[in-house]
């Protein structure tokens, strides 16, 4: 499954990253987005949706919600 389809609010565990892009995993992977780490959906948004990832916030795009695994 992806954090594209989590349900909001529930906190889940990220199993690992799926794409091709070495940008893209060096992006999330600063955002402290790697395996074993807890994410939470705060919301869905229509293009994108905010993650609680530690102690921080962010909203990202659909493209990268459907590249996290979890």
């Amino acid at each position: 499954m992806t954090l594209l389809n989590a349900e909001t609010g529930k906190e889940y565990r990220i199993r690992g990253l799926e794409t091709d892009d070495e940008e893209m995993d060096a992006f999330l992977f600063s955002l402290g987005c790697y395996s074993g780490e807890p994410i939470t959906v705060v919301s869905h948004l229509r293009r994108a949706c905010v993650v609680s990832i530690k102690d921080g916030r962010y909203t990202i795009d659909n493209q990268l919600a459907e590249a996290i695994l979890i």
